[in-house]
């Protein structure tokens, strides 16, 4: 996590000192404060959008997974936009924007669905060149210093199947 919130500063100040660098330190400050007025104004108006379309889909009787999805992206989007650099505010931009939202949303439930589908009836199973296999080592693990297996229900290093 350390590692990923340094890339995200460094990062942030290459492309704040490019800006900069281009544009001046003054225009700099004014594109950032307008960023976070453009994407608050954004954020309210598709999260008052997808309470509204969860609200409507509660009420027709119907489950409503998509909207409750499109208000965690524009909820995701809402918080990019708020950290402070360009980065940040074009990917919660990305997250906030309908026709970006709908690809993000596909996206995201189509790894949950193999995420969810890996586990049935208390079984592991996982998936090589099509077929659906039941994974042997689900509840038992290795012992790293003997490199043999054992079924005391620890955690082992990941398999990795390739095909």
């Amino acid at each position: 996590m350390g590692v990923v919130l340094l890339l995200y500063l460094i990062i942030e100040v290459v492309a704040v000192w490019a800006v900069a660098s281009v544009v001046g330190a003054l225009w700099t400050i004014l594109l950032l404060l307008a960023g976070a007025i453009v994407g608050s104004w954004l954020a309210r108006r598709e999260g008052g959008k997808a309470m509204r379309a969860v609200m409507a889909a509660a009420q027709a009787g119907r489950s409503g997974h998509q909207e409750i999805t499109d208000g965690m992206l524009v909820a995701l989007g809402g918080v990019l936009i708020f950290l402070p650099g360009f980065v940040t505010d074009v990917l919660g931009l990305l997250a906030m924007v309908p026709p970006t939202r709908t690809m993000l949303r596909r996206a995201w439930l189509r790894r949950l669905e193999r995420a969810a589908g890996s586990m049935r009836h208390g079984r592991r199973v996982v998936v090589v060149d099509g077929q659906v296999v039941e994974d042997s080592s689900y509840g038992a693990s290795y012992d790293t210093t003997r490199d043999r297996r054992r079924d005391d229900g620890e955690d082992g290093p990941p398999r990795i199947i390739e095909g």
